[in-house]
């Protein structure tokens, strides 16, 4: 599935504007969003998840229209079958894992329960090797796992694309090097585009079969 986006968005924040003006197209499998803190690459995440409404421009993930603000499209989050892992994991410190994990197959505003069981849940527990912390709370898990358990909730709703924001920033140079090499297999296994953003040029070497540069906003 390619990736095709056109937008444009300006922030203001106090004393300082800043102006996301991005095009470009994403051919591979892996593709990286490559530039320095502050030059725009999460809000470009932010913006293809349905988190950031561009001022104007396109989005388009394949057949499918994301964005369009001259048609007036612009799908909700959920609607845009967009897995996202944020750079801390953004995992509810009140829920489990196997409760984290379910949270992306929930819809409506109560928590997943602790009992409920799930096949697709279960299926990434064992997959990811995490089905021995189930029932752990984040706070009792490693920087590894709290990764792991990101990705399962962003891979369980079968996502047609998935975004990942600096997925290895929060752990160790060790680990790093591990979950480098798990990723790639598991990108290869399930064969979902993936969109990595980073400003570390061993993630590069890692995942850069498509470079996108992006500096002050714009892409380079």
């Amino acid at each position: 599935m390619s990736l095709a986006l056109s937008i444009r968005k300006r922030l203001d924040t106090g004393a300082r504007s800043f102006t996301l003006d991005v095009c470009f197209e994403m051919r591979s499998q892996r593709a990286v969003l490559f530039g320095p803190s502050g030059s725009g690459k999460t809000l470009t995440l932010q913006a293809i998840a349905g988190l950031l409404d561009p001022d104007d421009g396109v989005i388009r993930a394949g057949e499918h229209t994301l964005f369009d603000r001259s048609r007036l499209i612009n799908l909700k989050p959920q609607a845009r079958h967009v897995g996202y892992l944020f750079q801390d994991y953004a995992l509810f410190p009140h829920l489990n894992v196997r409760q984290n994990i379910a949270f992306g197959l929930h819809r409506g505003w109560s928590n997943p329960s602790r009992r409920s069981i799930h096949a697709d849940v279960e299926y990434w527990l064992d997959i990811l090797e995490l089905r021995n912390v189930s029932r752990n709370y984040p706070s009792q898990l490693s920087g590894g796992q709290k990764q792991r358990v990101g990705l399962a909730r962003a891979l369980v709703p079968r996502p047609r694309l998935l975004l990942l924001d600096e997925p290895f920033s929060a752990i160790d140079q060790t680990l790093r090097t591990r979950m480098r090499k798990e990723l790639c297999s598991l990108q290869t296994r399930l064969n979902i585009p993936m969109l990595l953003i980073t400003h570390d040029t061993e993630d590069l070497t890692a995942f850069g079969e498509q470079v996108i540069e992006l500096s002050n906003g714009r892409v380079q």
